[in-house]
């Protein structure tokens, strides 16, 4: 089985098509949630990811868009493309919304939007919130999204209490050496690390390997249409910056 790990949409077509594009062959989509917000393609990017067989998580602006999170907890301009989703989804895709989980296991592998302890909205950004998350789930491998940050961490076999953090690097897949495995994917629709390419990584569960990918997509493309609906100008701009 080889699986597509994707997460933090975000709405972003463009991104979202190239890296299905580039993944190559795969078995099914795992999703980690947030496929709506600051984007311009809603209803797009649902329609998408609905044509593949689909394992999806709800992320915390999929909560807001449904009104099942405070939109206070929100910045201005994530206030505002919630409320802009909320007008724009069919009925048929905010059923789809309604429907997701926020925690999962499959295959034997726990798949959480942001983390085992808090599945919508904790950041796991470092070794102190990956450590007290390793004994929140029960399998091997957790795939979390939500920091818009690829990174791995580890805790060795035996050794409660022990993170450490890996940085694969990309394009190469690497095998699983034991232990407890915290893994984010990074965005595909708005990366966050100071890199514009959209993230994903690609999954083979038969030879236990992973493989981090970055991409370039038509940000242009994208920037052009939050333009166009009458997004806040941010939402744009930061599609080039990777922040």
């Amino acid at each position: 089985m080889r699986y597509l790990v994707i997460s933090d949409i975000h709405a972003n077509l463009a991104a979202l098509n190239a890296v299905i594009a580039d993944a190559g062959a795969f078995d099914r989509i795992w999703c980690l949630g947030d496929l709506t917000g600051y984007g311009p393609d809603p209803n797009e990017c649902l329609d998408r990811l609905r044509e593949f067989p689909l394992t999806t998580l709800a992320g915390n602006h999929d909560w807001a868009v449904l009104g099942r999170l405070d939109l206070d907890e929100f910045n201005r301009d994530a206030r505002a493309a919630c409320l802009w989703t909320r007008q724009r989804l069919t009925p048929a895709n905010r059923e789809f919304l309604e429907s997701l989980p926020v925690f999962v296991e499959e295959a034997g592998y726990t798949l959480v939007h942001a983390s085992p302890s808090e599945p919508v909205e904790e950041y796991v950004l470092d070794s102190l919130t990956a450590e007290y998350n390793f004994d929140r789930f029960d399998t091997p491998v957790c795939l979390v999204g939500h920091s818009h940050w690829p990174v791995a961490f580890m805790q060795p076999e035996g050794a409660s209490g022990l993170c450490v953090q890996v940085r694969a690097p990309y394009f190469q897949p690497f095998k699983f050496n034991g232990g407890k495995w915290l893994i984010n994917p990074g965005s595909v629709g708005q990366p966050r690390d100071g890199n514009p390419k959209a993230a994903y990584v690609v999954y083979d569960l038969d030879e236990g390997s992973i493989e981090i990918r970055r991409l370039d997509y038509d940000i242009p493309k994208a920037q052009a249409k939050i333009r166009a609906v009458g997004l806040p100008e941010r939402l744009a701009e930061r599609l080039a910056h990777g922040r």
